[in-house]
């Protein structure tokens, strides 16, 4: 017998959750948005429905979505610390396909600022600043 549409959302969500923490509201979320999914690629088979573009508004507005110890993805409300390309693709899209699509500039970050701040502070300790210049200083000299 065929598993039913909310077998297949329990199972994919079970499988999600078992690998990345997630909170029951997120659990919850996933496992609403997975089975409309589901739902709409059975009837995209069964030609019951033409595939209509809609238009997706964000639960967060696309600028505040990057906030101080997370990033809120507007293609599936689940927060990161970091939008990863992976996760971008999950959705079909790349970083730049995604920050064109929600209106975001080409340089927007898409890591939170509390990562971004720690990985600046490791650069300075570790004196990258003055490593890469160096570096470009003896590049022009070797030209």
């Amino acid at each position: 017998m065929a598993k039913s549409l909310t077998e297949m959302a329990v199972e994919i969500a079970a499988a999600q959750a078992s690998h990345a923490k997630m909170s029951p509201e997120e659990i919850d979320k996933f496992l609403e948005v997975t089975f409309q999914r589901l739902k709409e690629m059975k009837e995209n088979e069964e030609g019951k429905v033409e595939k209509v573009p809609s238009q997706v508004t964000p639960e967060v507005d696309p600028f505040k979505s990057v906030q101080r110890n997370k990033v809120i993805c507007l293609e599936c409300g689940q927060e990161f610390r970091q939008l990863t390309n992976a996760h971008l693709k999950s959705h079909g899209l790349t970083a730049k396909e995604y920050r064109k699509k929600w209106g975001l500039p080409a340089r927007y970050p898409l890591v939170a600022k509390a990562l971004v701040a720690k990985r600046r502070k490791l650069a300075k300790e570790r004196g990258l600043g003055e490593r890469l210049k160096k570096a470009r200083e003896e590049k022009r000299a070797s030209k």
